[in-house]
């Protein structure tokens, strides 16, 4: 059975990098907002600095604008990380002859979002590597109709020895083809 069946679980917004986001662009935001009153109404509510000096048109105007945004922002951030928005599994059964993939999306109708392809829809597994300012290295299933679905989740671009390895493996499992994409 566990030859016939290989499930990968996808991690989604509970990642290191949106804690530190949500965490940095909130004190960021509580110290411009701060600022901006602060400016507006001639009180000191930093410790660290003196904004009563700053005029409210239009410096404290644009530091409330931007602590606001910075807020909005974050707690943005933290709903995706309570709401696990993106977590799920790929799984390749042999017995049933299909590939499913399940993502958590926002809450509504469509809150559990489930794919599913036969195993004889299935061209090859694909890998795209591009280099430069926003480097991208993920793994897609090739269907025969050309269509390329995303196997792996957003995220820091893995080492490639290791992208190739694991779309190696998953190739091997479903005995398909492996592509460069």
């Amino acid at each position: 059975m566990q030859k016939e069946i290989r499930q990968d679980k996808i991690v989604g917004s509970r990642r290191f990098s949106n804690y530190f986001w949500a965490f940095f662009l909130f004190i960021g935001g509580i110290s411009f907002l701060f600022a901006g009153i602060s400016s507006y109404f001639k009180i000191n509510l930093l410790p660290f600095a003196n904004p009563t000096e700053l005029v409210f048109i239009p410096q404290g105007l644009v530091m409330v604008f931007y602590g606001t945004l910075s807020l909005c922002i974050s707690i943005y951030i933290v709903i995706t990380i309570l709401l696990d928005i993106g977590s799920g599994y790929n799984e390749y059964n042999k017995i049933e002859n299909l590939v499913k993939i399940v993502r958590k999306g926002f809450p509504g109708r469509n809150r559990e979002i489930l794919l599913t392809y036969p195993l004889e829809n299935i061209r090859a597994i694909g890998i795209k590597i591009t280099e430069g300012l926003n480097p991208t290295r993920s793994i897609y299933l090739c269907l025969k109709d050309e269509r390329n679905i995303p196997l792996t989740p957003v995220q820091q671009p893995t080492i490639i020895s290791d992208l190739e390895g694991e779309a190696a493996d998953l190739a091997k499992f479903l005995d398909l083809n492996l592509e460069n994409l």
